[in-house]
């Protein structure tokens, strides 16, 4: 590398959850509950993710396994810019925002992208990278991939491009997947520091519906149960089409109904956000801000209103 760096040390912050036992319909939503294990999702309900959200999930076989014995990408001069929607993020000499890949790791620096996965998202050479105006030296680093390639980390995050940004100040790799975000100068994902971590928008289709901190639309399953207190019926390769939605905090909401606004424990031990009691979750085949792809997949899986109903689900 043309310049030597040293990697910085990412300090993680550990937060304190108090679980307190209150059942859904009572007073004090954002309690905490535990939870039965409850039926296993059956293979149609998952839903298929498409082509275009599978290429960023993984890796893979085929022409695609080309791409990770090719050279990583020049970096160039490294800036930072913003964008109206997601805030700060890092671009490339050429003006190519760059992204990071929440199935990587930082501590240690490790990247899972390869063959069709790195055909998609392109990574980022580490050997020519310089630190533009906004950028810490002290936070550029590299990671050797599999092929041998050096490829740059940003706070020790593995840095990619998006396939599908044609132009400088193109962000259409935000949210992909639910799993690629574009890069702070941190290492962190770029993301407005005012967005709430449950929100509503008016889709043109299903009207008001709930969406994350990221924009992404919120689903439920009908095959969960609320009452008396949340259990999920989506476990195994089903939360692999679709994430859980981790707590929010009550005051942390806009426009959703705030009774029985909890969190639960699923058996794996992970905490589970839920509206009106009822778990959520993302769909990963939706790639950016706006789609609402998993909308009635299975029949069994819908938006949800603000006030926790599943939106266009027939009634029983």
């Amino acid at each position: 590398m043309k310049t030597s760096w040293r990697s910085a040390s990412l300090v993680a912050s550990a937060a304190v959850v108090l679980a307190l036992t209150t059942a859904c319909g009572q007073d004090g939503g954002g309690a905490t509950g535990s939870q039965n294990v409850g039926a296993t999702a059956a293979p149609g309900d998952v839903g298929d993710i498409g082509a275009g959200a599978g290429a960023g999930q993984g890796t893979g076989n085929g022409a695609g396994a080309q791409a990770s014995a090719k050279a990583p990408q020049p970096a160039g001069k490294l800036s930072v810019t913003t964008d109206a929607e997601i805030g700060e993020l890092v671009t490339d000499g050429a003006g190519r925002t760059l992204y990071r890949f929440d199935a990587d790791t930082a501590e240690p620096p490790k990247t899972t992208c390869e063959n069709d996965c790195a055909a998609a998202w392109p990574p980022v050479a580490a050997d020519d990278a310089l630190a533009g105006e906004g950028i810490d030296e002290k936070l550029l680093g590299e990671v050797t991939r599999p092929d041998g390639t050096k490829q740059l980390t940003i706070g020790g995050w593995p840095a990619y491009r998006y396939a599908k940004d044609t132009a400088a100040g193109d962000v259409k790799g935000q949210g992909v997947g639910g799993k690629w975000f574009a890069l702070a100068a941190d290492g962190k994902k770029a993301q407005a520091d005012d967005a709430p971590g449950l929100s509503t928008r008016n889709d043109p289709k299903l009207g008001e519906i709930v969406v994350d901190k990221n924009g992404m639309t919120v689903y439920r399953f009908m095959k969960d149960e609320a009452w008396p207190k949340p259990v999920s019926a989506c476990t195994g390769a089903c939360l692999e089409k679709w994430p859980v939605v981790a707590p929010v905090e009550p005051n942390d909401t806009e426009g959703v109904v705030k009774k029985d606004l909890m969190t639960f424990t699923r058996p794996d031990g992970a905490e589970q956000q839920t509206v009106d009691c009822w778990p959520i979750y993302t769909f990963a085949g939706d790639e950016k801000p706006g789609d609402t792809n998993g909308q009635g997949v299975g029949g069994t899986w819908y938006a949800v209103s603000p006030d926790g109903k599943p939106v266009g689900a027939p009634k029983k």
